[in-house]
């Protein structure tokens, strides 16, 4: 598939890398981007040769928010998308891809650049990244789930703080609350985040790393614990059983690499499977 707005590349290795690339724009967010970075992580979620994603800006910058050329007419587009059906909307739901999205944040990471993030799952910056949720100095409140998922992450306090200040955070700040996970020089930003999806793609079973990333979405939100456990031990139950598990432990014993025969399109249980059972 041809795209106007990223670039969509899937190494040998089962890494594919997300690139936003409007680079003269430094990388501005528009409707087209939108729908392009929502039908690449679909294609990566139904592709079973794709590991891992990694998500990246093109230029100097990962993505300096909207792109308000046209006085603002992203946010009119959005509005009148309000009253469409659900598959016309840009929601990503990038919490239902059940491949680890790693965001490999570079440069300037504004608005909507700052609050998709969020949603995916590893989140590292180089040095020179600097993070702001702008959208009070905008007239507008913070997006894309952001006002539930940035208090989780970092804390009510924090959270609270940047989204009502919409002011600056350096990458060396975003590491101490928590917003991500490691910081690295500018030039080992890509190399880095490439190196985290390898590992996932060549050292772990595909269907358990769908159902961790499922559990660890899922229990966001449950407030009880001994719901969570009974859950979590259905599913650890489920995976003992699997053919991944059996061939993990032989590979183990055998010293040698294991052979994964699962995969994520076909042998992965959504968990309704689980609460639904007596």
């Amino acid at each position: 598939m041809s795209h106007e707005t990223i670039r969509f590349e899937v190494a040998a290795d089962g890494v594919a890398t997300l690139t936003l690339d409007r680079p003269e724009k430094r990388n501005a967010w528009n409707r087209q981007m939108g729908l392009e970075i929502r039908q690449a992580l679909r294609d990566a979620d139904a592709n079973d040769a794709v590991r891992a994603v990694v998500v990246t800006g093109a230029g100097k910058d990962f993505c300096v928010g909207a792109d308000l050329e046209g006085a603002g007419k992203v946010f009119e587009e959005a509005r009148e998308r309000e009253g469409q059906p659900a598959a016309e909307r840009l929601t990503l739901k990038a919490w239902d891809i059940r491949k680890p999205i790693i965001a490999a944040l570079n440069g300037a990471v504004a608005g909507v650049g700052a609050t998709l993030p969020l949603q995916w799952d590893i989140r590292i910056a180089g040095e020179s990244t600097r993070i702001t949720f702008v959208f009070v100095k905008r007239g507008l409140t913070p997006e894309a789930a952001s006002t539930w998922l940035l208090p989780r992450i970092v804390g009510v306090s924090r959270a609270a703080e940047l989204l009502l200040t919409g002011r600056l955070v350096r990458a060396h700040e975003a590491l101490e609350m928590g917003l991500v996970s490691r910081v690295v020089p500018d030039a080992e930003l890509l190399p880095t985040a490439q190196a985290i999806a390898h590992e996932i793609a060549t050292e772990t079973a595909p269907v358990a790393v769908a159902l961790t990333k499922q559990l660890i979405w899922r229990f966001l939100s449950e407030p009880d614990p001994s719901v969570a456990e009974r859950l979590d031990g259905q599913v650890f139950g489920w995976t003992t059983q699997s053919p991944d598990a059996k061939e993990g432990i032989r590979a183990f014993l055998d010293k040698r690499p294991p052979r994964w025969g699962m995969r994520v399109s076909t042998d992965t249980p959504d968990l309704e499977h689980f609460t639904k059972k007596k």
